[in-house]
């Protein structure tokens, strides 16, 4: 058996002192030196090996069900926040899930919260002014949240009832915080190691965190189990969703599915716009193209379901985004049983990690895989992008199951607020991207917005 290669391990620590807080960039770095299978660990005893051929990853994602396990349940904050959702479920369990959940994620369905977003976008832009300074993140975060509590749950969380969505926010702000420190952090490693129990730091704060989540998503649930009537929300279809046996969600089910689709469903598509901005902002041919699109097809109208098959350039801008600064940077799955790869033999209970932050700035695929360019998204250089080399929401049978909400979303926001505002970078704040579960701006994206003539 051939040994897999890799960067040499300290003791106890295994690379961790090597990743730093930027794990992204030393999985891209292992990948160049060390080829398409690599073997590092970054916890105490757990092996992970990268992989980066197109074809490797192919095997793994679409065998996601049969040799490969997502393998969540070793991890603890995962766990904690989403319980057994669709993001960490696994097998028949899953299957099940997805099938009472699939019916909300219906193309109609999807397509009528389309005024929903506009109008959110539009009283997000009330508030602001020609020459105002502002973290264009911490807005991004808000109006997408405020989206998706009024599709998901019919309320609006401006409501003083459901705490706002600052509150909200700052405990999600900690969840993921927590989630960084898991894997970066040498102090956590060792403690977790240590046969006595511990308590960790943070694991008051992130407590603190889920609880507040939980409180908000079971006081919802709890007021709206007793409707028959169906408000037109996705919760009203999995309340009333049910299995080929008449069996429906239990409240816990319940509130795993919600809480996975309420953070997924917000965090994700906020980082895009907000990645989204960061690169407008610095491109300003891009940004002139994205304008003339806009007021060619919309005519300063707000934009409409039926005008996203028109701004082509809209879209191209959103894809060329997510390949540079992707919503997941990576994923992982968890082989069943012993399974070889490219010659070598990954064994069962190991991590087997694929990075979109590594496939999607590949030059074999992606010339100049660092520069911004929209234009390179033409309808045959997407026709004849070779699969598993740009999968922003996953691939396989485990694809995201609201790619087509959150694309539909991202367009929508982006073309509301691109033919009204541009943006400045404001050059003494650093922008760091944070790679917890999500890709983020670690704090935030400080800019300065200029109204369109």
């Amino acid at each position: 058996m051939k040994k897999v290669p890799g960067p040499r391990q300290i003791p106890l620590v295994g690379n961790l002192l090597a990743v730093g807080s930027k794990p992204h960039e030393f999985f891209r770095t292992c990948a160049e030196k060390y080829g398409p299978v690599v073997r590092m660990r970054l916890e105490q005893h757990r092996e992970i090996y990268l992989l980066s051929r197109p074809e490797d990853i192919k095997y793994v994602l679409t065998n996601s069900q049969r040799l490969f396990a997502k393998g969540y349940h070793r991890d603890r904050i995962l766990s904690m926040v989403l319980g057994n959702g669709l993001l960490t479920s696994e097998a028949d369990f899953w299957l099940r899930q997805r099938r009472l959940v699939q019916p909300a994620f219906h193309k109609h369905r999807i397509e009528s919260y389309a005024d929903t977003m506009t109008a959110y976008t539009g009283r997000l832009l009330e508030d602001w002014r020609d020459g105002q300074e502002l973290d264009i993140h911490k807005d991004m975060m808000r109006v997408t949240m405020e989206i998706v509590a009024k599709t998901l749950f019919d309320i609006d969380l401006k409501d003083p009832r459901y705490q706002g969505s600052d509150q909200v926010g700052d405990a999600l702000d900690q969840v993921l915080r927590g989630y960084v420190e898991q894997f970066t952090s040498v102090v956590r490693m060792l403690l977790e190691s240590l046969p006595v129990s511990i308590p960790l730091p943070g694991s008051k704060r992130l407590k603190d965190s889920v609880d507040r989540l939980d409180s908000l998503i079971y006081a919802i649930i709890e007021e709206r189990s007793g409707e028959e009537r169906d408000r037109g929300d996705l919760l009203s279809m999995l309340i009333a969703a049910q299995d080929d046996d008449g069996s429906k969600m239990t409240p816990k089910q319940l509130r795993d599915e919600v809480m996975t689709l309420f953070l997924a469903g917000h965090e994700t598509t906020a980082n895009v716009m907000s990645w989204t901005f960061y690169l407008l902002a610095q491109h300003k041919e891009a940004t002139r193209s994205l304008a003339a699109e806009l007021d060619e097809k919309l005519q300063g109208r707000v934009p409409a379901l039926a005008d996203l098959a028109n701004l082509r350039y809209t879209r191209a801008v959103i894809n060329e985004s997510m390949r540079l600064y992707p919503p997941a940077w990576f994923i992982s799955r968890e082989p069943i049983e012993d399974v070889w790869i490219d010659g070598y033999c990954l064994p069962a209970g190991c991590e087997v990690a694929m990075s979109q932050w590594i496939m999607h700035r590949d030059a074999a695929h992606f010339p100049e895989p660092d520069r911004f360019s929209p234009e390179r998204w033409s309808p045959e250089y997407e026709k004849n992008l070779p699969s598993y080399v740009y999968f922003p929401f996953g691939a396989g049978p485990r694809v995201c199951i609201g790619n087509n909400f959150a694309m539909m979303e991202a367009s929508l926001i982006l073309a509301s607020i691109a033919q009204r505002f541009e943006f400045e970078l404001d050059p003494g704040h650093a922008v760091i991207p944070e790679p917890s579960i999500t890709l983020r701006p670690k704090n935030g994206i400080r800019v300065k917005v200029k109204r369109r003539a």
